[in-house]
């Protein structure tokens, strides 16, 4: 043993230190928020219609209702079109009012929208008609950015540091964000957002590593808690700043800007002792330590500093055990679908929230205040109902709200929101159970990583292990869920019948598996190993796969962070 668990004993388990450290934490999640969804307030549902000004040329003097009446055909209600318009002819004025148009063509000169309207994607660069299906996609590339992000920064925060990649995500988030409010062309608006994702990703999964890793174990639930509510104020905020900046680029700045202002964290974030440790620089991981304890005016032993030495690394079990052994490969395959319908209807929900025919503003503001109960009520239920029954109950419901949602007609859109809202509820509690009750089932040499609530904007990817194989999959599902929302061109109900659908088959699943609350969990994947004693609101299982167990008296902190 290194003894570094010993030693952070000793420099306090949640001093001022840490307490400064978690706090450090929360300035970066209201950053997430805001790119996580800012784009829903910047495509505005607007009326618009074919750029028919060639009739200009031979009508000077007409009225636009003229105009319009010449040059657009009208749909089955008896409004104009919006994405046709009568084909340009080389007539003169009398013959076109005489004989009328008939043939009729796409849009082939831009589109004309209300004025008076604040810059907008959607105005800016038409993404209306056969360009609409942009929009979506660009969600997708988002998410396809969090998930490139984690392949990159996650080794990359194993291999040179937690406190540069921390830096180095900030920056990039920062640079890249303001710097999406000046683009040309929305393909490289896509481009730009995929880097923010990335760098999204680098954030919250390192900084809240970071956090974990120096806060005592029975303290690690609540700074984790803490940041879960930051995200959940970041998106009630968002509300708020879209409402007050129309402009689509100025909105960009002011939510992007303020990264800048992180550059104090140069000064102030410290490096993990751990992972130092982990690299044998001992001598930077004792300087960490006694500053550490210092500013929790606790005195570290001096002999306990010199029994400071590399952690030996222990082999971990194979990705192949998941599969290789009928009772993993019965946990590995019901869990990776919990996590992938999880994510399927959070996203479904959180990205729809201009489709419920409420006031979007309102709704984003609701959305974001339910996390907060969400993933504070979802301890409890773990330990009152057990995990099992929760997380079987909490899908089920998610499921059966978004069904409903599909037979509500859209003239009742605040029985709609009303729905909506209670399924992002379930489905962010449900999320939440997710991580306590994988990292309770996999075998410690597999389990990989996480055990506590972690909101689904802060994805972490550890090797293909247990809780990683399932995040993972967490993150596909993420990136298809927009692309989902594109089947509505065929039926305004099918996205979310999926997204009713998919979560109801997954909860009835959960009920194949084992409870795990107030059962000893098992060290690796054969029986006989000694027991780890785990329940209380998942103490002993740290947000990034720390696990403290009972051995001898001796505890055991299992430090080590792996991604895919």
């Amino acid at each position: 043993m290194s003894g570094i668990g010993e030693i952070l004993k000793a420099v306090g388990d949640f001093g001022p230190f840490q307490k400064r450290l978690v706090l450090l934490t929360l300035f970066p999640c209201l950053g997430v928020a805001f790119h996580q969804f800012c784009q829903l307030f910047m495509v505005p549902h607007l009326p618009h219609h074919c750029d028919t000004s060639w009739i200009r040329a031979v009508g000077p003097n007409l009225t636009e209702e003229e105009q319009l009446n010449l040059t657009l055909p009208r749909d089955a209600d008896g409004a104009y079109e919006q994405c046709s318009m009568y084909s340009p002819v080389d007539w003169d004025l009398d013959s076109i009012v005489a004989y009328g148009l008939n043939a009729t063509e796409e849009c082939s000169s831009g589109w004309v929208y209300p004025a008076a309207q604040p810059p907008s994607l959607l105005t800016e660069f038409d993404l209306v008609c056969d360009r609409k299906e942009l929009n979506d996609i660009s969600q997708s590339i988002y998410m396809s950015g969090l998930f490139l992000g984690s392949l990159i920064f996650g080794p990359l925060s194993d291999r040179i540091g937690r406190r540069p990649v921390i830096l180095i995500s900030i920056f990039l988030q920062g640079l890249f964000g303001v710097g999406i409010a000046f683009v040309p062309h929305f393909y490289v608006y896509m481009a730009f957002r995929c880097v923010v994702g990335a760098s999204v990703s680098g954030i919250t999964m390192t900084i809240l590593s970071l956090a974990t890793e120096w806060v005592g174990a029975s303290y690690r639930p609540k700074a984790v808690l803490i940041s879960h509510c930051c995200f959940a104020i970041g998106q009630m905020l968002l509300a708020g700043l879209s409402y007050g900046i129309r402009n689509w680029r100025l909105l960009e700045i002011a939510g992007s800007a303020p990264m800048f202002a992180l550059f104090f964290y140069i000064w102030v974030i410290p490096e993990s002792a751990r992972w130092l440790v982990t690299k044998g620089r001992i001598e930077e991981a004792k300087k960490v330590l006694q500053k550490a304890a210092s500013i929790n005016k606790r005195t570290i032993p001096p002999g306990l500093l010199e029994q400071l030495k590399p952690e030996t690394k222990t082999k971990p079990g194979s990705v192949l055990d998941l599969f290789r052994k009928k009772h993993l490969r019965k946990v590995t395959l019901i869990m990776s679908c919990t996590w992938f319908v999880n994510s399927l209807v959070y996203y479904g929900l959180s990205l729809n929230v201009t489709n419920f025919g409420l006031d979007i503003y309102l709704t984003q503001l609701a959305f974001g205040a339910v996390e907060i109960p969400a993933r504070v009520g979802c301890i409890f239920l773990l330990q009152w109902f057990g995990r099992k029954k929760t997380q079987a109950v909490l899908l089920l419901l998610s499921g059966l709200v978004c069904l409903i949602i599909t037979g509500i007609p859209e003239d009742q859109p605040m029985v709609t929101t009303v729905l909506a809202t209670t399924g992002k509820f379930t489905a962010s509690a449900s999320f939440s159970t997710s991580y306590v009750y994988s990292a309770e089932l996999f075998p410690t040499v597999i389990r990989g990583c996480r055990a506590l609530p972690v909101p689904p904007t802060a994805p972490r990817f550890p090797r293909q292990t247990g809780v990683g194989l399932c995040s993972m999959l967490a993150r596909v599902a993420g990136i298809m869920a927009p692309l989902i929302g594109l089947l509505t061109q065929y039926h305004r109900a099918i996205p979310m019948a999926i997204f009713g659908s998919v979560p109801m088959v997954g909860g009835l699943f959960c009920f194949l598996l084992p409870e795990t609350c107030g059962v000893d969990l098992a060290d690796d994947t054969g029986d006989g190993c000694p027991p780890v004693e785990v329940c209380e609101n998942a103490n002993s299982v740290s947000e990034n796969g720390h696990m403290k167990g009972k051995d001898g008296g001796q505890d055991k902190d299992y430090t080590k962070t792996t991604y895919f």
